[in-house]
């Protein structure tokens, strides 16, 4: 089962006026989604919600939901925050079904930029998707998709065919190989390039 485990209340009241409440008292309101049965209006206190937040682990991931002797496993969908203060204002979780299929978006990562051969030339990286939804078993969700860069010249085009998805693991967008990112000249690169070719011709000359 998943390592992060919510404490949920469920609330009286739904709505604006109930998701006001919740925050008098202290606590984060929420939504839970999904499955057969209707959705219930929930909540967790402030400082447990910040807690599971803040170790990266909650939003896009199987946690377990606990509601007095009852646990369940369910995914964080959607977090909306104050947008002065960055406090969590409102959660969205759905509940999982076993052997049931999850549609998420997952956040792409680039690596080895340091070692990068078109990088190095001067190029620069053109991010196209900074996440890409999936289609996830429940279990096996993957935390972040990987490009390794060590290899990429300039020129170079990033595609979801370049990275290696888990067993089970399907791109929502599955009938074309979509662009997550390319290698592009700078325009400081095109000068370091074109000062570099007036050197070697007046080397030659």
């Amino acid at each position: 089962m998943a390592e992060i485990v919510l404490n949920v209340e469920v609330r009286d009241r739904t709505g604006t006026g109930g998701a006001r409440e919740a925050r008098r008292a202290g606590k984060v309101p929420g939504v839970l989604y999904g499955g057969s049965k209707a959705p219930v209006a929930i909540a967790v206190k402030s400082n447990e919600f910040r807690k599971s937040l803040y170790t990266g682990k909650l939003l896009g991931h199987l946690v377990t939901l606990k509601y007095g002797d009852e646990n369940q496993p369910v995914i964080a969908k959607d977090i909306q925050f104050h947008p002065v203060t960055d406090e969590p204002m409102h959660f969205d979780l759905y509940r999982v079904e076993e052997g049931s299929t999850i549609r998420i978006s997952v956040a792409v990562h680039f690596k080895n930029q340091d070692i990068c051969p078109g990088l190095k030339m001067g190029g620069s990286l053109e991010i196209v998707r900074h996440d890409v939804e999936l289609n996830c078993p429940a279990d096996a969700i993957p935390e972040e998709l990987i490009v390794d860069l060590s290899a990429k010249e300039l020129g170079d085009t990033v595609r979801i065919s370049d990275v290696e998805l888990p067993k089970g693991v399907t791109p929502v967008l599955a009938d074309r190989d979509f662009v997550l990112a390319t290698l592009k000249v700078s325009s400081a690169g095109m000068s370091d390039m074109a000062e570099a070719s007036e050197a070697e011709g007046e080397a030659e000359g």
